[in-house]
């Protein structure tokens, strides 16, 4: 994948999910260093967990002036998801998904994606989001994957430009906050071990 071109992209709509405001990509990054966190879909039980998970940098994230951003690709959910408190972000919505395709966040097809969604990644962080009372389910686009963009204050430069290959992939805390050069202290959730009774979600 070429470099993140933050001029292109910055022009790109999103779509507020509490006010309805239509903001540019680029201003998210404009006033101060961001993390972009982009759900594959809101109802996503793996997402949920991610969700949860990169939240615990939040407090860490905001003394030192970086946001916190959640992007999904369509509205399907986000008011389950925001309910249930899963991100301590704001979250945003990319009707037009044009985010996710500049930024080479790729979709499945129907064959694809179901040897994606019953791997061993997958089945471990299912069974870990489980264990925490995360659950999931299936409505939405279920072929969209994900990542994450991290831009420092004013669009300077691209911190970490990550892209899922499986749907269990996600970055580590410490390396989000090593890309930021911030230091935290948090303790990650532990990667389960794997269970075959496990379903993914």
């Amino acid at each position: 994948m070429a470099p993140v071109d933050l001029a292109k992209i910055s022009s790109n709509g999103l779509k507020n999910a509490a006010s309805g405001e239509n903001v540019e990509l680029g201003s998210l990054w404009r006033e101060q260093a961001v993390v972009l966190f982009f759900l594959r879909r809101f109802g996503c039980q793996i997402c949920r967990w991610t969700a949860s998970e990169v939240s615990k940098l939040e407090p860490s994230l905001k003394a030192n002036g970086v946001a916190l951003v959640g992007v999904g690709p369509e509205e399907i959910g986000v008011e389950e998801f925001k309910a249930g408190g899963f991100f301590k972000g704001d979250v945003y919505i990319d009707e037009k998904k044009k985010s996710y395709k500049d930024l080479g966040f790729k979709r499945y097809n129907a064959l694809s994606v179901v040897p994606a969604a019953m791997g061993k990644k997958v089945r471990e962080v299912s069974s870990k989001a489980s264990a925490e009372g995360i659950q999931g389910n299936f409505t939405g686009d279920l072929l969209q994957s994900g990542g994450m963009l991290i831009v420092a204050k004013g669009g300077e430069k691209v911190l970490m430009h990550f892209i899922q290959d499986s749907p269990g992939d996600h970055v580590p805390l410490e390396d989000i906050a090593k890309a930021l050069g911030i230091s935290v202290s948090v303790q990650a959730g532990q990667r389960p071990q794997c269970n075959d009774d496990v379903c993914t979600r």
